[in-house]
């Protein structure tokens, strides 16, 4: 039996997390917390950003830049699934569906690139510390940051434009707990063979770019220490590239995961896609820069200015 064709569709309806209705309410709080402390987290370390001149540095420019984009990828679908889990009404309009994989697909990208430029800058650090200064100047940081956002603005904004174009079929379930591009599409009753070019086009395109950076970085930075192998030098490298590391995994694990390695959605690709939309923002903050000394060092300066006007 074909699907019954609606080409104008009001509103849809979202399938929520696989939570048990007598656990929403542990679960609503529990999500809440998480929420408030990657806004919060992420908002301390962009201030602490701009408020400390030492750190004024390339590495904490695109720092800045990254918890900005965490915070606004929470934003994007936190919000909305917190209010249906405490209206217990799993809808969202048109318009606010189709906003939400923009917004999504553009700070998603956004994050990506950011974490090969940040690995690049970890690469000239390292293998060309007394060049640092003069290879990563203010102009080019500027011009990276600048070119992450219009690339991944862009891509966002033809996804968009193309899923738009689209009509849906009565079935206006989405089997998630946000407007996800790839669970729209399979409720389209129209060809969507160009999107799905364009996906794997574009998504391949951003996927492979920023983890050749970042794999070349870090194979270029490992060559670099074994050369000339010491315990010291080790174990400043892995303080410094640790981290980005960790949450590097975080990101491309659960994105793999979910996109390239599954053929349907169900419960444990949603919850992989809490992971990259809520848990790792939310950590950031503390695998970035609570651990780091010179964050450290700026949060201890704000907190006795704070005491010294009291």
């Amino acid at each position: 039996m074909q699907p019954e064709n609606q080409s104008s569709v009001s509103e849809f309806h979202l399938l929520g997390l696989p939570i048990q209705p007598g656990q929403q309410g542990l679960f609503f709080f529990l999500f809440l917390g998480m929420y408030l402390i990657t806004v919060l987290g992420n908002l301390l370390i962009i201030l602490l950003i701009r408020l400390d001149s030492r750190l004024h540095t390339p590495m904490y420019f695109f720092l800045s830049h990254l918890a900005f984009s965490d915070i606004s990828l929470s934003s994007v679908t936190v919000p909305k699934m917190l209010m249906n889990m405490r209206t217990l009404r799993q809808s969202i309009s048109y318009v606010e569906c189709i906003s939400q994989v923009y917004f999504f697909v553009s700070f998603a990208g956004l994050d990506y690139y950011l974490l090969a430029v940040m690995a690049y800058d970890r690469y000239v650090a390292i293998c060309h510390p007394l060049h640092y200064i003069t290879i990563m100047r203010e102009r080019l940081c500027t011009l990276l940051v600048a070119g992450s956002w219009m690339v991944s603005c862009g891509g966002a904004l033809l996804n968009t434009l193309l899923l738009v174009r689209l009509s849906f079929c009565a079935d206006i379930t989405i089997t998630h707990f946000f407007c996800d591009l790839a669970a729209l599409l399979k409720l389209s009753c129209s060809d969507i063979s160009l999107n799905m070019l364009v996906i794997f086009t574009e998504g391949g395109f951003i996927y492979l770019l920023s983890l050749g950076t970042i794999l070349g970085s870090y194979i270029r930075i490992g060559t670099i220490i074994l050369r000339v192998p010491s315990t010291k030098r080790l174990l400043k490298a892995f303080s410094t590239c640790g981290s980005h590391l960790f949450v590097v995994s975080l990101y491309y694990g659960t994105v793999a995961g979910v996109y390239f390695f599954s053929s349907s959605w169900d419960s444990k690709d949603i919850i992989a896609s809490v992971m990259y939309t809520i848990a790792t923002p939310m950590l950031n903050p503390f695998i970035y820069s609570l651990r780091n000394r010179d964050i450290k060092q700026a949060l201890g300066m704000c907190v006795h200015r704070l005491k010294f006007f009291k």
